[in-house]
């Protein structure tokens, strides 16, 4: 892989469809995955564009929210990584590093944010640690491919929701008093927000649900002049644990965009960093669509 994040042209930088086949229990942890995928750990290069900032990320012991939490330490921010239970302890602890290595402060928080209580006991732990919160990432997320309507369980239709949309909600509400002018929410949506995969019926509608609620919140933060930016970023196919663990034929995942590849979680990471900024200071409402060249519209 470093031989191949040398070359200047973005559909060779990184490994290509097909690889070797793999399954993993969900949720799937990052020492499994074949290829490694690359988080940053090497390749990202800080420049001090959030010094000082006080980050909270969900899911954010692996895939997206690990680099990301890479890229905001290497930019000067201290991270609470929030993650789900005892499966993922080896991942989080692994992101945590990271993020000590750069000389940051980590603080991990394990629970499940469809609980309303954990969602606040996660606020408050941010705010014991760090004084403040200047950016929040809802990051965290569930997903399961099915092949029909008929093998959707109506417990996992709202293990879904809860897990993608609820627990947004439930963490603004909750972290919205902490966080001063100035201050920056980023949510993952998905390309699955404006192109459906047939096999993510619950996801996909989540993914779409938090498209509106990124729009309808920063509108209303900006109305009531909290000084609050509220943004989003629309992953296409990314190379994570979470695929391996819940897609059939992993193989083959991001063959069939444009690049034809799927992305690795750096190359989103940098969209986190720049709606974070202060160079994103006139961006409120909108979506960055990282999507190897898949059209969102």
């Amino acid at each position: 892989m470093e031989n191949q994040e040398l070359s200047k042209n973005p559909q060779d930088k990184y490994p290509k469809p097909p690889f070797p086949r793999q399954e993993q229990e969900v949720p799937g942890n990052e020492d499994q995955l074949k290829p490694k995928a690359d988080h940053g750990e090497h390749s990202y290069k800080g420049s001090g564009k959030l010094i000082g900032k006080k980050a909270v990320i969900t899911g954010g012991d692996s895939g997206i929210g690990r680099a990301v939490a890479i890229a905001f330490a290497r930019e000067g921010a201290d991270v609470l990584i929030s993650y789900l239970d005892d499966a993922e302890d080896h991942d989080a602890e692994s992101t945590a590093e990271l993020v000590e290595d750069c000389g940051r402060k980590a603080i991990l928080f394990k629970g499940d944010l469809r609980d309303e209580d954990n969602c606040k006991a996660l606020v408050a732990k941010a705010v014991e640690s760090f004084g403040r919160i200047d950016i929040l990432v809802n990051n965290a997320a569930f997903q399961m491919g099915r092949q029909t309507l008929r093998e959707i369980p109506s417990e996992e239709w709202r293990k879904t929701f809860d897990t993608n949309i609820t627990a947004m909600f439930y963490l603004c509400k909750a972290a919205e008093p902490h966080m001063e002018p100035g201050s920056s929410i980023i949510n993952t949506t998905s390309i699955n927000a404006y192109s459906p995969n047939l096999q993510l019926l619950p996801y996909a509608a989540t993914k779409g649900a938090i498209q509106n609620f990124t729009a309808n919140l920063s509108q209303l933060l900006l109305k009531d002049k909290k000084g609050i930016r509220v943004n989003a970023v629309a992953p296409g196919p990314i190379w994570t644990p979470l695929i391996t663990s819940t897609m059939p034929e992993p193989e083959y995942f991001g063959a069939d965009t444009p690049m034809g590849r799927p992305g690795q979680p750096v190359e989103v990471a940098v969209a986190y960093v720049f709606l974070a900024s202060d160079e994103a200071s006139y961006i409120a409402g909108a979506t960055i669509p990282v999507t190897g060249g898949r059209i969102a519209i």
